[in-house]
């Protein structure tokens, strides 16, 4: 029985701090609400603004996978196990916090903003060994069809981690439409609209909604505009 959870943009919680201005579209900080705690292993989809020369100081993690994914600007990075990177647009970013790490982010630039996603997957397996991986992706390949960025496997397309996920970005032309295969049975999908207006399974979302869909094996896709979109197809139980 396919059931499906919408989160429309205007719903989400927000918390600006002036250097920070967060959209949290789960639980998150300051901001609860029992009916949005988490989509399967889902835990934290936050769409951040930072402001330019600003950033997070150095603070744990453990026993969480945490996705970054730069939408414009520049994020610089340095953790514990000693990595210092720069990561933006196109860049793909990953961490397994495990048996726990400590990290900073900030936006090296002060003449530009900097806007992430940040995402966090409940892992599969705890108190795994914390490491970090980062890839720079094809842009184009997510014109007018779904390129992965992501999967539980290392030899994959994307960064991998500890969890039966998959996500793919598309970047989708007006009139596109595709279809798309849940990768494991008892997976669900969340999809978060970047830009534009998108019909899933006969729901509309545009610009910043995103609709949760489970119960089902395929999604059927239709970019009504030029549209944006990241998929994530997610275990429901873990």
């Amino acid at each position: 029985m396919e059931n499906i959870v919408l989160h429309k943009a205007e719903t989400r919680g927000n918390a600006n701090h002036g250097w920070l201005n967060a959209y949290h579209s789960f639980s998150f900080a300051s901001w609860y609400n029992p009916d949005r705690i988490q989509f399967g292993a889902l835990r934290v989809l936050n769409d951040d603004t930072i402001a330019g020369g600003m950033g997070f100081g150095t603070h744990p993690h453990d026993n969480m996978e945490i996705i970054t994914i730069p939408l414009e600007g520049d994020l610089a990075h340095k953790d514990s196990m000693g990595n210092t990177e720069i990561i933006k647009n196109g860049d793909v970013q990953v961490m397994s916090a495990g048996t726990g790490i400590q990290h900073s982010e900030f936006n090296p630039n002060a003449d530009q903003q900097t806007k992430l996603l940040q995402i966090w997957l409940f892992p599969n397996k705890r108190n795994v060994e914390p490491r970090y991986q980062q890839i720079t992706l094809n842009v184009a390949d997510r014109h007018n069809k779904l390129s992965q960025i992501l999967s539980p496997n290392a030899d994959d397309e994307g960064v991998w981690i500890h969890q039966d996920a998959w996500f793919n970005m598309g970047n989708f032309d007006a009139g596109t439409s595709t279809e798309y295969k849940i990768k494991k049975e008892g997976n669900g999908v969340y999809t978060f609209i970047l830009k534009g207006n998108v019909t899933i399974n006969g729901q509309e979302l545009n610009t910043r909604d995103a609709v949760g869909i489970s119960g089902t094996d395929t999604l059927n896709i239709i970019a009504n505009t030029d549209a944006e979109f990241l998929l994530m197809d997610i275990p429901m139980n873990y």
